[in-house]
């Protein structure tokens, strides 16, 4: 039964179109199950300082994780993989052993400096736990966990191989393997070993994610083998490609950090309250976001090396109207039914209703920066399909440190003046609770976000002549349906209180989605009739069989 297993996952899938049903339908199942993750952690531990402590924890590893394991990235590595084997076999097998070699070597290095300052980096980074009792479970937690970043590399290395060989179906597994992993440390490893059994679910989840691509690596007899013979002109070709990708990353990983670092200091369970909202946020950014920029790099790898402007523009502009067509009505329907959906995914059990409206209103200053999230992920593959990197690089360092002053500032300006604190506590309906200090956090966060997005589009279109004409159009016009759609759905959450009343958690859930279908609707027959170009496109695109295009798998970049 175990063979047939892995031969399965072995098989090459050659079809586009069964490729990317698999695909999606892993991708949809690893949301699930990142959801069914978040919501036991919710409901066992609430917003406080177990939750704290946990992600918390997070910090250092995912910072070795995202500035080492992205140097040996799939879309760094699979061209050159594919370059070496199509030219000599043999030449491929040493590029993998050096590659590798030089990763895995310096990695745990790293890992294991790295464990012994574990203490002195936490008082630096995450100073708020300082005097806290807790503090020696936070530093173990921290070592036990950077293991992870170790695993997770390995498995970011494999996949290179993997997807050269067109197994998606392996790959597409592996997150899945991740999230049951840490489930069954909430479940089963939580009540006996306590915190460390969360942090253990989460090795364990990465080894799965690991191992689980070995059976068919060995087949393919392309394992990588530690080897001191480097070629070392391989290795100097390979970091200066993916250096500027790493530092990019990083930058934003260090200012995300300043922020978790800030949250240390206020009321008990700032950290998970911001750490959940910001989980929800990325939902609608993986789908739209990641999946647009990730599908049209090929495209615009190929008009550029063609030097056909034209298209390459064209293109750009075809996927960032329909990045905005797509995230304006999810980002209103987010901000309207922010508790029904904050209360239906995480709520119940020690996640009460209070924390259920502070991750609320968390949620909704987050998602007025999805738009430009986005687009930023968007404008970065364009820069990286030309192979320029230096502007991203340098637009990313410059909103990561706007991103820090304004949280460090806006801090400072919630405690000193009432009246700012005032504002923000009415304007999201959180009056009154305690804890609410961590609003500036996800503030700083959407204002640093919507800056990178201004440089980016400033800078592209100096660059590309006639991209912001057609965009702005559709942004506008997805802007007035969406806030008519938004203002339906209120008074659509009016109407069904009367039959459904806030009491139970499925009648908080019957409240919102039927709420969110009679405002979906209107904005579709608004759109109509406005003989909208992005809904008759996407029209066209469904009728086509949207699913025999070329599959494009997104790195994972974060633990």
């Amino acid at each position: 039964m175990v063979k047939k297993f892995f031969a399965m996952m072995g098989n090459e899938i050659g079809g586009l179109h069964e490729a990317a049903y698999l695909l999606a339908f892993f991708a949809f199942l690893s949301q699930i199950l990142a959801l069914v993750r978040d919501k036991l952690l919710a409901y066992n531990f609430g917003a406080g300082h177990t939750l704290d402590i946990y992600y918390s924890a997070f910090r250092i590893p995912d910072l070795i994780f995202v500035s080492m394991a992205s140097i040996v990235s799939a879309s760094v590595l699979v061209p050159f993989f594919i370059d070496r084997f199509n030219k000599d076999a043999d030449r491929g097998r040493k590029f993998v052993d050096s590659i590798f070699s030089v990763f895995f070597l310096s990695i745990v290095v790293v890992s294991i400096v790295v464990y012994f300052f574990i203490p002195y980096l936490i008082s630096v980074l995450l100073p708020g736990f300082v005097n806290d009792p807790s503090l020696p479970e936070l530093i173990l937690a921290s070592r036990i966990l950077l293991l992870s970043p170790i695993f997770l590399g390995i498995s970011n290395f494999l996949s290179s191989i993997t997807q050269m060989h067109k197994r998606f179906l392996v790959y597409a597994l592996s997150p899945i393997f991740y999230n049951f992993g840490i489930i069954f440390g909430i479940i089963f490893l939580y009540p006996i070993l306590g915190l460390n059994g969360l942090i253990w679910g989460v090795v364990i989840g990465a080894f799965l994610h690991m191992i689980i691509q070995i059976p068919f690596i060995i087949n393919t007899e392309n394992f990588p083998r530690l080897n001191l013979n480097i070629s070392w002109p391989d290795i100097r070709k390979v970091v200066f490609i993916s250096l500027p990708r790493t530092i990019t990353l990083s930058s934003n990983q260090l200012a995300s950090f300043f922020l978790i670092s800030l949250a240390s200091f206020m009321v008990g369970g700032s950290i998970s309250i911001f750490s959940l909202a910001f989980n929800l946020q990325s939902v609608p950014l993986t789908i739209i976001g990641v999946s647009y920029s990730s599908a049209i790099f090929p495209t615009l790898s190929k008009f550029f090396v063609e030097k056909n402007r034209k298209e390459f523009l064209q293109q750009m502009v075809d996927s960032a109207r329909h990045i905005v067509f797509w995230s304006m009505p999810i980002m209103i329907l987010f901000i309207v039914l922010r508790a029904q959906i904050v209360r239906t995914i995480y709520g119940a059990g020690q996640f009460d209703w209070a924390d259920t409206r502070l991750t609320a209103a968390v949620l909704a200053i987050f998602i007025f920066s999805v738009i430009g999230q986005s687009l930023i992920l968007l404008f970065v593959r364009a820069y990286y399909a030309e192979g320029r990197t230096r502007k991203p690089l340098i637009i990313n360092i410059v909103s990561g440190l706007i991103i820090v002053t304004l949280g460090y500032v806006f801090t400072k300006a919630f405690f000193a003046f009432p009246l700012f604190r005032f504002f923000l506590e009415d304007l999201f309906k959180v009056s009154g609770q305690t804890g609410t200090s961590v609003l500036v956090l996800p503030l700083a966060y959407s204002i640093g976000v919507l800056c990178n997005t201004y440089f980016h589009w400033h800078s592209f279109e100096k660059d590309y002549n006639g991209f912001t004409k057609p965009v702005i159009a559709t942004f506008f016009q997805s802007f007035s349906a969406s806030i008519i759609m938004g203002y339906i759905t209120f008074l659509s959450l009016r109407f069904f209180n009367i039959f459904f009343p806030l009491t139970k958690a499925w009648n908080v859930f019957f409240q919102g989605f039927l709420a969110g279908i009679v405002g979906i609707a209107v904005l579709i027959i608004i759109l109509i009739l406005l003989k909208n170009k992005e809904i008759g496109e996407v029209w066209r695109t469904l009728h086509h069989k949207f699913w025999k295009s070329d599959v494009v798998v997104p790195d994972q970049e974060t633990l």
